[in-house]
Order: structure tokens, then C-alpha cells, then sequence
């Protein structure tokens, strides 16, 4: 168990957290939820000792081990991924080097062979004989293949980077697991089988996530940040929705029965409080009328940006077509003979582990690339909109996002570009901001104010959803169900995929597509899929 007593974080004047008061204990995976800035990972940070509370404590049952997602991508780049994972268990790779060290001396005394017996009695209490299968099997799962086990780590991309630290997190069943964002960079395959771990995980874990979906399948608990305090609610994040807004409809509907109770006694009070003979009732209605307050309900700090993609024009039947299109980067053949059509009620999701792959036919398909062989065709009703997955050269200029954003508008009223970045939450003179410093949400949500001021009704989208908050990505996803065009979109978000998409098209690792009109849901279990996890847990058997 894990515990907060009275803890209380200040920067300066301003307190992040004050007298927080929360357990977490065993068998129970807590969601850590709330606003952008509330102070998710900060808290995390002072379960883990990595930030001191300006008071009270955090207290963990003795004996207990804590494991906790790295955020430094850098530490372990001389490393080998394999001796990285199994440093989850630090006391486990301590031992393994000190025996190591022992048997490797030449001269080896009686002292060395008692100290190498009590290492080994220690190191075999803690399975150590198998901490290179186990971490392997957490890679694989991640879906990191055994040729990369033994790479050293500053040779890998980042993203497969992220997976080798979520896996360092995971590895010899930690008493206490804090995971701040472990879908970050991971496909949606890796997402599921995380979500399968954690749901057979038996010890605590604290997990801060923006992904509803994550949080609904693993969630016993939701931890919900607002003003400074930690509310706990048991259930997912379904739940903690559903119950934070009954509780607040409900202390509404007691706020408006004790408003009414008052008016009724100011009003008996007014009218009989100078009557001889009601002077005592009127008396005993002042006393109950001081007893009477009224709940404080405070509104949230969350603020939800309004996303509404309107087209201009209304799409017609032919919209796009691809016929055979290949594209080989540095020798690697990333599509291979690709052709699809897309229809005007088409809401396509592209999914599989090839990211790459997706992030290029995008590019294509937007203009920004050529394809080696093959072509496409847009309608000529068509008009595209799209969300690129790299921005930095959008962002590498010294203009305001207002000038910025004013270019794309067909209205060039200034009044009007900032009444637009208001809605998305940029209001006042938050639109003179440069764009060089923008963090990642600003943005993101930049970049969704151009394509809604844009009027297309086409939409593309490549990971619109890495870096915003849980506000942000729920308004963007209300948005693209609503949209009455066509969307071409990756996203690692499940609940966006599920709720959005009508057709799901698959990229694999060879270039080619599985094209299917389906939900992505249905899509997991259909025969193709159930036969490619067959084959993958064969070879994991293996």
C-alpha cells in the first residue's frame, strides 16, 4: 500500500495541492484524472520520491518495491535494451553484476565464495534465473522482436524507446506501479496487450492517462484532481463521469429546495415578525432560517475547447480514388501496390503497427509527397484539410497565432480569427502569442482552429490527439462524429477509432492493406485478426 498523509505542495504563494489525504492499496489499478495543470504528474512524482511535498508524507508499506515509468528517454542510451528492462529490479541487476564481478576475478578467495553463495541464494529468491525470459516476453508483448533485445538503447528510434522503458516499468512484478502516460507513442496493438497486463496485474497500480478507453478497461478507481484536492471514486472513468455529474445535479437540486425553504421563512418572517402574537414563530424561523447553507459548488477547472468542422460544400460521390500506389524510402519498400476507394459517407481509420507507413500515405495524399509508382484522384467536389503528424516547420516562425491563423480565413476581420481562437481556448490576448512558443497542446489545437476555419470537407488527420488533454481530445472526437464529410485519420486513441470510424483500413509491416467496412471493435475480432494473435502467441510460446 501506498499512502499520501496530509500532503501539501506549494510553488511560492500558490499551492498545488493542500492536505491531501489518499490511499492506494493492493489489487487496485487508480486512475489519476483532471484538468491540464492540475498537477497529475506532479503528484505522481512525489509518490515516487522524486519531489518533495512542502508537507506531510507518503508512506509505502515496508518491504514494498515501487517501479515508475522513466520520462528520461536518455538515461540507459549505453545500455543494452535487455540489461535495461531487467533494471526495473535495480536490487536484481545489482546482484547479478556484483556475482558476475566475483566469478570473473582470478584469484578466488573462501570470502568471495561465500559472498558469490549468499548472491546466488538471494538471486534465485527472486527468480533471477529467468529475469531474461521474463523481460523478453514483456519486449515481445510490446512488440519489440527479439533481434533488438541485445541493441544498446541510443540506437533505437524513440518510439520504440518508449516501449523498452514502459517494459523496465513493468518488469518483476513491482508492489507499487505509477505509469504517467504509458500509451504515449504506442500503437494500438501494444495499448491492448498493456491493457490485457495491467487488467491481470495483482499489486497497486497509479496510472495517469488521457485515453478514456485505457482508463475504462483497466480502472478499479478514479482519483480525480480539481482545486487542489483528490476526490476517490471506485469504478473506471465511465463511472467518475457518470457520479461526478449525479453529484452535482443532485447538490443542485438541494441548493434549489433550501433557496425555496429560505424564501419561504424570509417571507413568513416579513410578514409576522411585528405581529405580537407570531412573534414567537417568527422567532423560531430565524433560528432555522441561520442553520440553512447552501453546498458550495464549485465549477470545474477543466474548459473543454468547441471543435464543429463545417464544410463549405457539400461532398459528392466520387471522392477519392488510389490506384496502386508504392513508395520505397532508403531502400525500405514502405506501401507496396496500395489502391482503395473512398466513399462520401467514409469515415476510414488506418491502423496497424506500421506507422511510418500511414504518416507517408498521408503525406501523399496531401500533396507534401510523391508516390514512386501509381496515382490518386480527388474528387472535384473535394476539398482537403489536413493535420500532419510533425509540425515543427509549421511552428518555426516569429508570427501571432491571430496573423498565423488569419491567413486560411476567407473572412480577414480580426475580431473575428480571435473570437475563434477564444473557443479554443485562447482568449484575450492569448492570440498575439508567437508560434515558436507554443507547448504541444497550443499547438494541436492551433492546428484543428485552422482546419475548422478552413471549411473542407475532407478531413486527414495523423495522430491529432498526442499531446492534448482528456477536455481537448473528448471536444475533438464529439467533432469528427459529427462531421458530415469524409475522414482519413491514425489515431492510438481506441475511444476516437471505435466512435468515429465505418471502415477500417490496415496497413501491415509489408506495404499492403486489409480493407474492411466495420468498426474497429468488430474489426479486432474478426478471422483475420484472431488468426494473426494465434500466430503471435504461438511464436511467443515458442
Amino acid at each position: 500500500m501506498i499512502s499520501a498523509n496530509n500532503v501539501t505542495l506549494r510553488f511560492g504563494k500558490k499551492a498545488l495541492f493542500e492536505d491531501v489525504n489518499i490511499k492506494f492499496t493492493e489489487g487496485n489499478c487508480y486512475g489519476i484524472i483532471g484538468a491540464n495543470g492540475a498537477g497529475k504528474s506532479t503528484f505522481l512524482k512525489i509518490l515516487n520520491g522524486q519531489l518533495e511535498p512542502t508537507g506531510g508524507e507518503i508512506a509505502i508499506t515496508p518491504g514494498q518495491r515501487l517501479s515508475f515509468l522513466q520520462q528520461d528517454h536518455f538515461k540507459y542510451d549505453e545500455y543494452p535494451v535487455l540489461d535495461t528492462v531487467i533494471m526495473g529490479n535495480k536490487r536484481l541487476y545489482d546482484i547479478k553484476n556484483e556475482k558476475d564481478a566475483i566469478y570473473m576475478k582470478e584469484d578466488f578467495s573462501d570470502e568471495d565464495g561465500i559472498r558469490a553463495s549468499e548472491l546466488e541464494a538471494e538471486f534465485a529468491e527472486m527468480d533471477g534465473w529467468n529475469a531474461e525470459s521474463d523481460a523478453a516476453t514483456l519486449l515481445n508483448g510490446l512488440g519489440i522482436p527479439t533481434e533488438e533485445h541485445y541493441t544498446i538503447m541510443k540506437d533505437l528510434p524513440g518510439a520504440i524507446k518508449v516501449k523498452v522503458l514502459l517494459a523496465q516499468a513493468l518488469f518483476g512484478n513491482p508492489d507499487i506501479l505509477l505509469l504517467d502516460e504509458p500509451t504515449n507513442n504506442l500503437d494500438l496493438d501494444a495499448i491492448g496487450w498493456l491493457e490485457e497486463f495491467l487488467i491481470n496485474f495483482d499489486n497497486t497500480v497509479i496510472v495517469v492517462s488521457h485515453d478514456r478507453y485505457f482508463l475504462n478497461k483497466v480502472c478499479t478507481h478514479i482519483a480525480d484532481i480539481d482545486y487542489g484536492k483528490i476526490q476517490l471514486y471506485a469504478g473506471n472513468y465511465d463511472f467518475w463521469y457518470e457520479s461526478s455529474q449525479l453529484l452535482i445535479k443532485q447538490m443542485k437540486e438541494a441548493n434549489k429546495k433550501k433557496e425555496e425553504k429560505i424564501k419561504e421563512l424570509q417571507d413568513f418572517i416579513s410578514r409576522f415578525s411585528a405581529n405580537a402574537s407570531k412573534s414567537k414563530q417568527a422567532t423560531s424561523r430565524k433560528r432555522a432560517l441561520e442553520k440553512i447553507e447552501l453546498d458550495e459548488i464549485k465549477p470545474s477547472s477543466r474548459k473543454y475547447p468547441y471543435i464543429d468542422f463545417r464544410p463549405e460544400r457539400e461532398i459528392g460521390n466520387e471522392v477519392l480514388e488510389v490506384n496502386g500506389i508504392s513508395k520505397t524510402i532508403d531502400g525500405e519498400k514502405i506501401l507496396d501496390n496500395i489502391s482503395f476507394i473512398v466513399g462520401h459517407d467514409d469515415k476510414i481509420a488506418f491502423v496497424g503497427g506500421n506507422e511510418r507507413a500511414k504518416t507517408i500515405l498521408f503525406k501523399i495524399l496531401a500533396g507534401e509527397m510523391e508516390p514512386d509508382e501509381g496515382t490518386f484522384k480527388w474528387g472535384v467536389t473535394t476539398s482537403q484539410s489536413y493535420f500532419p503528424k510533425d509540425n515543427t516547420k509549421i511552428f518555426d516562425n516569429d508570427l501571432a497565432i491571430a496573423d498565423w491563423l488569419t491567413q486560411f480565413s476567407e473572412i480577414k476581420d480580426a475580431t473575428y480569427v480571435r473570437g475563434f481562437l477564444g473557443r479554443m481556448l485562447f482568449p484575450g490576448d492569448a492570440g498575439i502569442k508567437k508560434m515558436k512558443v507554443l507547448s504541444g497542446g497550443e499547438k494541436v489545437r492551433v492546428l484543428l482552429s485552422r482546419m475548422m476555419i478552413e471549411n473542407a470537407n475532407v478531413l486527414i488527420f495523423d495522430e491529432p490527439t498526442d499531446h492534448l488533454d482528456m477536455e481537448s481530445i473528448t471536444s475533438l472526437n464529439n467533432g469528427m462524429i459529427k462531421f458530415p464529410g469524409v475522414i482519413l485519420f491514425a489515431s492510438r486513441d481506441h475511444q476516437v477509432v471505435q466512435t468515429t470510424a465505418n471502415r477500417i483500413i490496415e496497413i501491415l509491416p509489408e506495404g499492403t492493406i486489409v480493407d474492411k467496412v466495420t468498426t474497429y471493435d468488430e474489426y479486432l475480432e474478426s478471422d483475420e485478426m484472431a488468426r494473426k494473435r494465434q500466430v503471435y502467441q504461438v511464436s511467443e510460446e515458442e
